[in-house]
């Protein structure tokens, strides 16, 4: 339950719609077969021959759609098998061009062959990019020292669950400290940016001894990765935060990036952080990052969301009401479930989300395992 949850790009695991790879619906597999079986029926009863012949020459397409070549070559075969049975009278002189259909059953096959070692080798390579993702990202412990997490992650590039947004949560001797950001654009083209810095984080949870160190590791490694891609414009934001040992408060820097909301006692209240500038841009050193301690009572959570979140609109502009939503989602049911109730209510407030969807839950006091 704590876990963030990603959903996985591979074919037969695919929800959003059958054209973009996913497995047909029952009602295409069943179509070839209920069109012969529809054909025979009605030439059958008929007590007049029924000039309908033709239509058996949609069946091995059809099949194509569904099935490999062996079962597409048994129901063009079967198509071709009705054309000779004297009792339905299909296959009259003139009616229906046999050789058409056995030429278009034979392309199908061909076509039906070439479509599965396609899939196959397609299959292979999405789970590789699977692993390879996974491995960047895992999955969210549920407890990380004397704090429970939970997260949620939508990347906005069909087919990909590593985009522009990342996240981590992690032990380290100077205690709990986790990360949300956004890189520069969404999708694949942002995963090697991603992996820089969720890399530079783990260094720095175990080596330096403040979060404003921290995001100084991650400004110079964004600064160091744009001057050798020589991409100037290479910048992200972020939010870091640790937690005191006693979890009695909390310290946050915000790069550029929206603050945490606090949830406690059934309101939510944006933390007044100091806006840093974003990673990235070399600036830290003029602008050094600053963090904010926050006081924290038992019960308390912390809410935090990328642009994906704070920058919903509605159909008519209007941005997704964050704090005031989340004094009505957070309730007294359980932190776990927080993400997934605000991911509902924001398709609910959106037609379409064209960003990176990230939340976070952090909820101190968790007993340590």
């Amino acid at each position: 339950m704590g876990t963030a949850h990603v959903p996985s790009p591979l074919r037969q695991r695919d929800l959003r719609g059958w054209l973009r790879g996913a497995p047909p619906p029952r009602w295409v597999r069943v179509l070839p077969v209920a069109l012969i079986a529809g054909v025979a029926v009605a030439t059958a009863v008929s007590h007049q021959p029924l000039d309908i012949g033709f239509l058996l020459g949609a069946i091995p397409p059809l099949a194509v759609l569904s099935y490999g070549p062996l079962a597409t070559a048994l129901l063009g075969g079967a198509a071709i098998v009705l054309l000779h049975v004297p009792a339905l009278q299909i296959n009259r002189p003139g009616d229906t061009d046999l050789w058409t259909i056995g030429f278009v059953a034979v392309l199908s096959v061909f076509v039906s062959f070439v479509r599965s070692h396609r899939d196959a080798q397609l299959d292979l390579e999405r789970a590789i990019a699977e692993a390879a993702q996974r491995a960047l990202l895992p999955p969210l412990p549920e407890v990380v020292g004397p704090v429970r997490c939970s997260g949620l992650y939508r990347a906005a590039q069909r087919g990909t669950l590593v985009g522009g947004d990342f996240f981590d949560v992690r032990d380290g001797p100077y205690g709990v400290r986790a990360v949300l950001g956004d890189v520069q654009g969404h999708g694949l083209a942002a995963v090697g940016t991603v992996a820089s810095l969720l890399g530079a984080f783990r260094e720095a949870v175990l080596d330096d001894p403040d979060l404003e160190s921290v995001a100084g590791r991650l400004d110079r490694r964004l600064t160091v990765d744009s001057a050798q891609a020589r991409r100037a414009e290479l910048f992200a934001t972020a939010v870091l935060l640790e937690f005191a040992r006693d979890v009695r408060s909390a310290r946050v820097v915000a790069c550029g990036h929206p603050p945490p909301v606090l949830l406690r006692a059934g309101r939510a209240t944006d933390l007044g952080v100091e806006a840093c500038t974003p990673l990235g841009l070399g600036l830290a050193d003029a602008a050094p990052h600053r963090a904010l301690t926050v006081p924290l009572e038992p019960g308390d959570r912390l809410f935090l969301a990328s642009d994906g979140v704070f920058e919903a609109r509605d159909p008519a502009g209007a941005f997704y009401p964050v704090a005031e939503r989340l004094a009505l989602l957070n309730g007294d049911g359980p932190a776990t479930a927080l993400p997934d109730r605000v991911w509902q209510d924001l398709l609910r407030h959106t037609r379409s989300i064209h960003d990176d969807v990230t939340m976070l839950v952090l909820v101190p006091g968790a007993p340590r395992r």
